[in-house]
């Protein structure tokens, strides 16, 4: 019989804590002040028109992530992780949600195979893995150095909504996911993935959904 497997979204699902807000506060401690208020000033106009609905907010939100991976262009392996542990430690672990992660952590006891599928950036969502067990897998937005070197643009395919249901299930050999929590409705295409489908602190749209399709729902509606 094949082992039981959970996908948890992250940000939103684990945590209420933010990568991209993690990164830039890095970046502002870490020498690089300049080139990051340079890069907030430049994508503030575009972030302004997706929360008004002018543009995709999901395409926006994903070109930031992109975006602002590029800032480490040039950066070392050992920057990155450094970074990635940082942001973990500042912004995404202290924001957590124990609620949530009790769940988590209980599968885990029963011998359950968990693999944290999220936007976000590789490196960081290995070490809030970490943070739980190293039997923990991570699937994340690839952020990728050559021989210990970040490129122009680190970043690969934003690791959301189609795109993370279809590597999760590339992840697990074409199998379903036995069980998957998800936040917003950007996590449609993998709740529907799985054979059981968590909404967490969900929002409107997903929380309409988890009604009319008799999911659970683990924390009030956003």
């Amino acid at each position: 019989m094949p082992e039981e497997v959970w996908v948890f979204d992250v940000e939103g699902t684990l945590t209420t804590g933010e990568t991209w807000q993690g990164v830039g506060r890095w970046l502002e401690q870490n020498g690089r002040r300049a080139a990051y208020r340079r890069f907030f000033l430049a994508h503030l106009p575009g972030a302004m028109l997706a929360k008004g609905g002018l543009i995709n907010k999901r395409r926006y939100q994903n070109k930031w992530m992109q975006d602002l991976a590029g800032l480490f262009a040039g950066a070392s392996a050992a920057e990155v992780g450094a970074m990635a542990a940082w942001v973990v430690e500042q912004e995404l672990w202290p924001q957590r949600r124990e609620d949530v992660l009790a769940e988590l952590r209980g599968g885990l006891a029963r011998g359950v195979r968990v693999v944290l599928a999220s936007g976000t950036y590789q490196p960081v969502l290995e070490a809030f893995a970490r943070r739980l067990g190293p039997e923990v897998e991570a699937l994340g937005t690839p952020f990728v150095c050559v021989d210990g070197v970040c490129p122009q643009n680190p970043a690969g395919e934003v690791n959301v909504a189609a795109v993370k249901a279809r590597r999760v299930r590339e992840h697990l050999g074409g199998r379903a996911p036995d069980r998957a929590y998800g936040d917003t409705a950007s996590d449609l295409p993998l709740l529907e993935l799985a054979r059981e489908a968590v909404a967490v602190y969900p929002d409107r749209v997903l929380a309409r959904r988890a009604r009319e399709r008799g999911w659970r729902v683990l924390g009030g509606a956003g």
